[in-house]
């Protein structure tokens, strides 16, 4: 599964259905699903960015989370910022804006490490966390050293 790490509060705008977009410095020809992962680092110039204002920016959102998968998106087409353009006010000059479309937000951020390069991959674990917090379905709890789960029988 794919993911791109994004600064907050940019992730949450993300995450929240507010900003559309993507600003990357590079293009891709990956099309499809991806995980929208909120960055270890927040873009502290932004808090106050009117876009995100208006937005209702709450950084006690658990959507506001650091190192943080926070929602899915379908990656549908990437602009180049040419005289064509028309991504609105989310798409910065001179980047690539990545459209995102159908995004999803997580019932809670699943923790996971990132990299703010372009496209990565998540691991098995995240990638089924992920699914999880998608269909509301409870996580699976590990048996404790010694539980009925080990093998050991229990009776009252």
């Amino acid at each position: 599964m794919q993911a791109i790490s994004i600064r907050q509060p940019w992730a949450w705008a993300t995450a929240r259905g507010h900003r559309p977009l993507s600003n990357q410095g590079e293009p891709t020809s990956y099309r499809g699903t991806v995980l929208i992962h909120a960055a270890m680092r927040v873009d502290l110039s932004s808090c106050d960015h009117p876009q995100i204002r208006a937005a209702g920016w709450d950084p006690n959102d658990p959507l506001a989370a650091l190192g943080a998968v926070v929602a899915v998106a379908e990656l549908t087409a990437v602009c180049d910022d040419g005289p064509a353009c028309q991504c609105g006010p989310w798409a910065e000059r001179g980047e690539y804006h990545w459209r995102l479309e159908s995004v999803q937000p997580l019932l809670r951020p699943v923790i996971a490490l990132g990299y703010m390069d372009g496209l990565w991959e998540v691991s098995a674990a995240v990638a089924a966390n992920v699914r999880r917090m998608l269909t509301g379905a409870p996580r699976p709890r590990e048996p404790r050293e010694g539980s009925p789960a080990q093998g050991r029988a229990f009776s009252r």
